[in-house]
This record gives structure tokens, C-alpha cells and sequence, in this order.
């Protein structure tokens, strides 16, 4: 008698294979060598951050950078 076939639980639930844009390739290039991250990690974190940014953003918070004593309002468009 053979068994019933059965998928095997994935480790990873979702999977997706993207074209990148020139710039996005060259950032995600630099951002690979300067923090020796692997390129899945690089993405994984900046999608988290991006849905970060969108939620406090889209509830009215502003994003703020700090660099030399000044304040400066990022705005993504």
C-alpha cells in the first residue's frame, strides 16, 4: 500500500524572485559588501523596516534624521 502524498511544511513561508531596478541592484550590491550581510537578510530587514515606516507614517508620525546637531524630516515618496 503506498503512502498518500504530503507536502512537506516549508521553512520559509513566502518566496518571491523580483527584478531589480539598476540602483536598487548597485544599493543592494554596497549594502551586501559594507555590512557582510547575505542579500536575503539585507532584503528581509528592509522590507520590515519599509512596512515600519509606512504604518507610523500613515498614523501622522514624522521621520526624523539627526546628523551634526540638525534635525532633517524624511519624506518617502
Amino acid at each position: 500500500m503506498s503512502r498518500p502524498w504530503r507536502r512537506e511544511p516549508r521553512l520559509f513561508p513566502d518566496q518571491v524572485t523580483v527584478a531589480l531596478v539598476p540602483t536598487a541592484a548597485t544599493d543592494l550590491q554596497s549594502t551586501h559588501e559594507r555590512t557582510r550581510m547575505s542579500k536575503t537578510d539585507i532584503v528581509n530587514r528592509a522590507v520590515s523596516l519599509y512596512e515600519f515606516i509606512d504604518v507610523e507614517t500613515s498614523t501622522g508620525a514624522e521621520i526624523i534624521v539627526r546628523r551634526g546637531g540638525q534635525d532633517y524630516v524624511v519624506e518617502l515618496l
